[in-house]
């Protein structure tokens, strides 16, 4: 099983940074709400910390455990943990991604997302 993170994202608008896996990435092409994989020791707030700044140029602090959501991608099996953050400082800047958007909760449900973050999008949709 692969630990990995998320970071839901809000600014002052009520709305929520999602981002869209570039060519080249697995799976490409497909919205999530950015982070990556803990390192060993590593909790997931440092993992989202670490994982922002390298992978989008943002300083974040995750503040509260959103949910878990444990997904199996053919035979990789990734335990997903997203915590609500909130946006300390910098502009995104893509590497791993090809787009990001700023969208209000209820607008999520136009974008596909990746199978592990589904649980996420619908629950932020209530």
């Amino acid at each position: 099983m692969i630990e990995v993170a998320a970071a839901i994202i809000e600014d002052r608008q009520g709305r929520i940074l999602i981002a869209r896996k570039r060519r080249g990435k697995a799976q490409k092409g497909l919205w999530e709400f950015p982070g990556g994989k803990l390192e060993p020791g590593e909790t997931p707030e440092a993992c989202l910390k670490r994982e922002l700044l390298e992978e989008m140029g943002l300083r974040i602090r995750p503040y509260a455990r959103f949910g878990v959501s444990e997904h199996r991608y053919e035979e990789i099996h990734i335990r997903l943990t997203a915590y609500r953050a909130v946006l300390e400082g910098g502009e995104p800047v893509l590497t791993d991604h090809d787009r990001y958007e700023w969208v209000h909760p209820s607008g999520l449900g136009a974008y596909e997302f990746a199978a592990a973050d589904i649980e996420f999008v619908d629950k932020l949709m209530l």
